[in-house]
């Protein structure tokens, strides 16, 4: 009997690893425990619930609608406010977006496989025809069509390959596509003029910096266009309906993008807003973040982020008029004209709502609700609105984080998860969340989520703050707001646990490496482990883009800043358990970085849960993966937080 109980005490004392692996469908559970029932149920209606996400008018005056009824999301069409919405494709790999055929009751639709992101398109009519439009073997993105709905334009990539080249077809003959530009870089078509003679094209750099060329159809060539001396990121451009102009987002001269009309010939740039006088320009303090025209190219609807929530204004290009659209508090996810530019569509998402689309009436000002989406069985009164609080970093900037606490009372101080983003050139924004409404309701914790230096919403020099060589800055943000957490009254700082994704998931394993005596645990979502492995192995089209950003693997220097901050350098302090995630088809962030940092950890005695997905790429775009992804972590967090 004594044996026995030793044995018994042995096996509960073995390392994660030591469980050995299962499988649960495409997912590869290794060293990560199995799921108790009552958890799987508890948090199944966060993933039950489903958004409608606005992705274009049909010229019916109906809409296509991106939304999810079983394990991916499709597309579907709604036909007026409150109508049913049908579904237009039927596939096991997610559909996530769709434009509109001008002047055709057709779509146009991209789909990859696995997401492994080299995405076909197809032409799909509403009774199910199809054909594909662009070549397989390639990775194809930024559709545009011409005006009259007869041509389309788009860029392409083979794989191994970094520079993006400008396709064109005939929407009648798409097999007679064609090769009309052979670009350098990561290049895209942005629009075609009204006369359908020219291109609108960006090269995008970096995310502060865009180079802009019109290229000229019948004689092939590219002309540059607007600021070629100095930085400046140009996004959302749109020819003028005269074809002399152009509308678009720009930061040159500013912190922030703002709208306004560039000139071709002179490059000359005239502001839509915040115009103080001639030539000045009062700064504004949140930037635009999209821009679409209408039909006549004579209204632009421009969408502001502040500090995270959107704000959608008009503006009258010829007489210079400005009205706001009054929108409910949310983050927007889709905006666009209808076909007879009366209506601007316009879809969001809250915190406590998984996200809806409106139409807004510019005749009458009306707001009028297309969807009303489903909580998937959870009580509204259940999601918790965030608070957006700032606090002083190492070099006394304030760092913006919204932060979700639980409503109900507590015995005592609650434990903390703090979610860092991906990008790093992104945003962490209050919508829709299921993952961290989950964390407070079924864990009790505090969740906060930091836009570290690098976030976008806040300027171009924020921006710029954790480049190349200043990457641990951003670190350092962590390691700041884990000393606010010391501060407050009602968090335990003794029970902190750090997850990230993508970038934020080198950030979680650096946190893990830096701060290890001062978390829990951490969860790593396919992040980068080793610089130079991760841009060696990226896929070929991001890997200039990357360099641009996180700095050049090749340069000596360097190499060098890589080897001191690689999380795979200092593996040696990580010593609290670790959860990692993996899609297996991911090309953004390889396979090999995750599995080369869990040999390490495992090598070394710490503990570790690893799960992979043989069916998914960067992220987890399958609902039933998702479920079960999610739970493991609500699992991981649990143990490590010390919560019952």
């Amino acid at each position: 009997m004594r044996k026995a109980l030793i044995l018994a005490l042995a096996l509960i004392a073995l390392p994660a690893a030591a469980q050995g692996k299962r499988e649960v469908g495409a997912l590869v559970y290794d060293g990560a425990p199995e799921t108790p029932a009552a958890l799987k149920a508890a948090i199944a209606p966060y993933y039950n619930a489903r958004s409608a996400v606005f992705e274009d008018w049909l010229p019916d005056g109906s809409m296509l609608i991106a939304t999810r009824f079983g394990d991916t999301q499709q597309i579907h069409r709604v036909q007026r406010p409150g109508g049913d919405r049908t579904q237009l494709t039927f596939f096991s790999e997610p559909v996530n977006g769709a434009q509109a055929v001008p002047g055709a009751q057709r779509f146009l639709y991209p789909r990859d496989v696995g997401g492994a992101e080299y995405y076909q398109a197809f032409l799909r009519s509403l009774d199910g025809d199809e054909v594909q439009l662009t070549a397989p073997g390639t990775r194809n993105e930024s559709f545009v069509f011409s005006k009259d709905g007869k041509t389309v334009v788009w860029s392409q990539v083979t794989p191994g390959k970094g520079d993006y080249d400008i396709m064109l077809a005939e929407v009648a003959n798409p097999q007679g596509r064609r090769l009309v530009h052979k670009g350098t870089g990561a290049m895209s078509p942005e629009d075609i003029s009204p006369d359908g003679g020219k291109v609108l094209l960006s090269r995008y750099i970096s995310a502060a910096e865009t180079r802009l060329f019109v290229l000229d159809l019948k004689t092939g060539a590219a002309t540059p266009v607007g600021a070629t001396d100095r930085k400046v990121a140009y996004s959302a451009g749109k020819f003028t309906a005269d074809g002399q102009g152009l509308v678009l987002l720009s930061d040159d001269g500013n912190e922030v993008a703002l709208p306004v009309v560039l000139d071709i010939a002179s490059g000359a740039q005239r502001h839509l807003s915040f115009v103080d006088g001639p030539g000045r320009v009062r700064p504004p303090l949140w930037g635009a973040e999209a821009l679409t025209l209408s039909p006549d190219r004579l209204t632009a609807a421009v969408a502001t982020n502040e500090a995270g929530y959107g704000r959608v204004d008009l503006y009258d290009l010829a007489g210079g008029g400005k009205q706001a659209v009054p929108l409910p508090k949310g983050v927007l996810t889709g905006m666009g004209f209808s076909d007879d530019g009366r209506s601007l569509a316009i879809s969001l998402s809250t915190s406590t709502g998984a996200g809806d689309v409106w139409s807004y009436d510019l005749a009458s000002k009306q707001l009028t609700r297309w969807t009303n989406s489903e909580l998937g069985g959870l009580q509204a009164s259940q999601l918790v609105e965030p608070s957006l609080i700032h606090y002083a970093t190492f070099d006394k900037r304030q760092i913006p984080a919204f932060v979700y606490r639980p409503t109900g009372p507590s015995t005592g101080k609650r434990p903390v998860i703090i979610q860092i983003h991906g990008g790093p050139e992104a945003q962490e924004l209050p919508s829709f969340n299921p993952r961290r409404q989950s964390w407070v309701n079924e864990i009790g914790a505090v969740v906060i989520v930091p836009n570290v230096r690098g976030s976008s919403g806040y300027g171009k020099t924020y921006l710029s703050l954790d480049n190349a060589e200043k990457r641990e800055d951003s670190v350092k943000d962590i390691g700041a707001l884990l000393d606010w957490i010391a501060t407050q009254p009602d968090l335990d700082a003794s029970r902190v646990a750090v997850v990230g994704q993508s970038y934020g998931g080198y950030m979680s394993l650096a946190v893990a490496g830096r701060y290890n005596d001062r978390i829990s645990g951490a969860i790593d979502l396919y992040g980068i482990s080793d610089w130079v492995t991760f841009l060696e192995n990226t896929e070929g089209y991001r890997r200039d883009l990357r360099r641009a950003e996180y700095g050049d693997e090749r340069d000596p220097k360097m190499r060098e800043v890589f080897g001191r901050i690689s999380p795979r350098g200092y593996v040696s302090a990580m010593k609290k358990p670790m959860m990692v995630y993996q899609g297996a088809n991911d090309p953004r962030v390889p396979m090999s970085e995750s599995e080369a940092m869990v040999a390490q950890l495992r090598a070394q005695g710490t503990e570790v849960w690893y799960v992979l997905a043989r069916d998914e790429g960067h992220g987890i775009a399958r609902k039933s993966n998702q479920e079960q992804v999610r739970a493991t972590e609500i699992v991981f967090l649990k143990k490590v937080l010390g919560v019952e």
